[in-house]
């Protein structure tokens, strides 16, 4: 019987397709595993067709329907093993199959493809410009060395053109996955024998032979990074139901050189903009933590229960070893300090929330008689004393304030300390807490704990750029200092909430081991385009809060339909526009689930989800954590969007009185540096909502549009 083995290519091409093709495919493979060889080469329903003038002779094409091929890699060596490629249209199949040459690497004997044809094509310009160049990027590593790091003849021809990175990247989707890695390793400056040690000896096999094996099955098998194997009817079943969850394990080079580094001497840092896959990378990250050491322990976190339920869940696909899981803690970093002080201090103050806490600044105000406004008390306490960890009147006299806007003396400051003194009081006698003063109680509870009992080998933190510094502390003393102590990805673009870091102000410096993400795997460039013009002019303070950062570079590879940005006359049209857009992506074969619709307040939600199942559409909150197996579309606001992504997108309410909304913005007449910051963090969760969305997104309004919306529009909004 044969055997049936996906690559990552095909699950990228799959997850797009519509509703009716996904089942061809799967009725196809289902139909491909119940065959014998012969069989299989004599069916006429399956139409398995070599392919002309193919630079792989291997390449064969498989038929879906009227419209749709499948390209397969198909054995010439008498065994058993088909690697699905790609699902595409009939006339691009076969243009897609004849370019493609799939080999076998001579140092790690993974399989691995290049785009041949175009390999070829430019070679011979690009030498006539390296020779008039001053410099090549790979001119100090001879024949030799690149050979041994599995760089083949026809790359190494090409690699002797490039000139610098820049060229390099531009070069990557056309050349083989590992020898790109390679390259893009010695690009970075890394040595060959760290480039041997931490890619080629990780992925050669053990047993390997003196001559790579031309055996396909052998290759499948020893590609595990970027192919899947299947090898009973269920588990094909299976792995076709949760398409995305799935293809989602692989990693682009890129990706794969930060995640599975062997080792990184201290804290280790990941940026990049939406979609570029940050939070597999953390993932992936964890993985290979924990396959270092059987007793390993690693803390997963990030900032709100919903991202550390999805976190939860997609380790549990990727990991597939209960063993392994259970040396996971996936938390909040609250949620991991509330333990640790129930843990180390016996019992721990009810946190109260940000209302709770903005009244009591209000009462302490009044008592007081203070010219401040509660917002602006709960302000400096957040950010300045809170911020630094100040515990005295003493060291609040002479704390930084950097980040402020309004200039203190002495004799003010105390005057604000007295006010910190009686908050404090009144939140001790009823027993409460801010979340992020149990943050830091637990951090010092940490320091003087025995770290072997409750601290753990490794953090991971996942959507860094929103947590406090108080957040920090209690994660930095969650593990010694050392290696591997702290990974962190994160994009200061999503700063949906009022946090200013200097991370190494805390003790966390990633000099040197801080790396940027630039692709966007998730939405298309036209998406892309559109919500980066909402943030055109920001300045935005880079994740260490130590320069500035920037989207410069930042690109999609994938194209579709420019997002649709409509105004209606009242919220009741609105409502009902995007009750009929949901049904259009409904008749489009994409599923309930796969369609996400945000707001900024949940009165707005309340509406949108009367109306869709008014309709006779399912809807769901995404705050009751619906499982993934539930359908309906996904109903959240713009902040509950966070590390959430959809097939399809709604934002409905982009009001002018909605985003910004006044009640979140500092007057500039009180804090000017807090009011920019309050504006920018407002900006910033409209760009965090509309890139939820990887194949469409709807915007919408009624009344006055939002500010932010003529930018990212090119204009007024229509």
């Amino acid at each position: 019987m044969p055997q049936l083995a996906f690559a990552n290519s095909f699950w990228e091409s799959y997850d797009v397709l519509e509703k009716p093709v996904k089942a061809g495919v799967r009725k196809a493979m289902a139909k491909f595993q119940q065959l014998t060889i012969a069989e299989l080469h004599a069916d006429k329903g399956l139409h398995l067709e070599s392919v002309n003038n193919a630079r792989d002779p291997r390449m064969r094409t498989i038929r879906i329907n009227d419209f749709w091929r499948g390209v397969v890699l198909a054995p010439d060596d008498g065994s058993d093993t088909f690697l699905l490629l790609s699902v595409v249209p009939h006339d691009s199949a076969y243009t897609w199959a004849a370019k493609r040459l799939y080999t076998v690497n001579t140092a790690t004997r993974a399989l691995e493809v290049r785009n041949v044809v175009a390999i070829e094509q430019l070679t011979p310009a690009l030498e006539k410009a390296a020779a008039a160049a001053p410099a090549l990027l790979f001119a100090r590593h001879s024949d030799t060395v690149l050979r041994d790091l599995g760089i083949d003849d026809q790359v190494l021809r090409a690699v002797r053109t490039i000139v610098d990175k820049p060229q390099l990247e531009a070069f990557g989707t056309l050349l083989p996955e590992d020898q790109f890695e390679v390259l893009q390793y010695l690009a970075e400056g890394f040595s060959p024998d760290e480039v041997y040690r931490d890619l080629v000896a990780e992925r050669r096999p053990a047993d390997v032979t003196p001559e790579p094996s031309e055996s396909l099955a052998v290759a499948i098998a020893n590609t595990t990074s970027r192919i899947t194997l299947v090898t009973r009817p269920d588990e094909l079943a299976e792995i076709l139901d949760k398409p995305f969850a799935a293809w989602r394990v692989f990693l682009h080079p890129s990706q794969r050189r930060v995640a599975y580094r062997v080792s990184y001497k201290g804290p280790a840092q990941v940026t990049g903009g939406p979609g570029t896959g940050k939070t597999v990378v953390a993932l992936h990250r964890v993985k290979h933590l924990l396959s270092r050491s059987s007793g390993s322990r690693v803390l997963l976190t990030t900032y709100t229960n919903a991202l550390a339920a999805t976190l939860r869940e997609n380790l549990a696909l990727l990991l597939g070893d209960e063993e392994q899981l259970a040396r996971v803690e996936v938390t909040t970093v609250n949620a991991f300090a509330n333990r640790t002080v129930r843990t180390l201090a016996g019992r721990v103050p009810t946190p109260i929330g940000d209302a709770d806490e903005r009244q009591v600044w209000r009462r302490v105000c009044r008592r007081l008689n203070l010219s401040w406004t509660e917002q602006f008390l709960a302000q400096e306490f957040r950010h300045v004393i809170l911020g630094q960890d100040v515990r005295s009147r003493e060291e609040y006299r002479v704390a930084s304030r950097r980040g402020r806007g309004s200039a203190l003396g002495v004799r003010q400051r105390d005057q604000v300390w007295d006010a910190v003194e009686m908050y404090s009081a009144e939140l001790s006698a009823a027993g409460t807490m801010t979340h992020l003063q149990v943050c830091a109680r637990a951090a010092q509870l940490l320091d003087a704990a025995d770290l072997s009992v409750h601290g753990f080998d490794h953090v991971v933190v996942d959507e860094a750029q929103d947590l406090h510094p108080a957040q920090w502390r209690v994660l930095r003393a969650a593990a010694a200092s050392g290696s591997d102590d702290l990974f962190i990805t994160g994009d200061p673009h999503q700063r949906i909430y009022d946090s200013r870091v200097s991370l190494g102000a805390l003790g966390i410096s990633v000099a040197g081991r801080s790396s940027r993400l630039r692709i966007n795997y998730r939405s298309t460039e036209e998406i892309l385009s559109w919500s980066t013009g909402v943030l055109v002019g920001s300045r935005v303070e880079d994740l260490g809060g130590e320069g500035e950062d920037s989207l410069t570079g930042y690109r999609s590879l994938l194209h579709g339909k420019r997002p649709h940005a409509q105004g209606y006359p009242t919220s009741q049209s609105e409502v009902a526009g995007l009750v009929k857009r949901v049904g259009e992506w409904l008749e489009q074969g994409v599923h309930a689930s796969e369609i996400g619709v945000c707001a900024r307040f949940n009165t707005v939600l309340s509406s949108v989800h009367d109306e869709l199942t008014g309709a006779g559409i399912p809807a769901l909150r995404v705050r009751d954590q619906p499982g993934a197996e539930v359908d309906g579309v996904r109903l959240a606001t713009m902040h509950a969007m966070k590390g959430l992504e959809f097939r399809c997108v709604a934002v409905v309410g982009a009001t002018a009185k909605a985003v910004p909304f006044a009640k979140e913005v500092t007057p500039s007449e009180v804090d000017q540096l807090q009011h920019d910051s309050d504006m920018l963090r407002e900006r910033c969760l409209l760009f965090v909502a509309s890139t939820r969305a990887r194949e469409a997104l709807h915007v919408s309004w009624s009344g006055t549009p939002s500010p932010f919306l003529s930018v990212a529009s090119g204009g007024q909004p229509r």
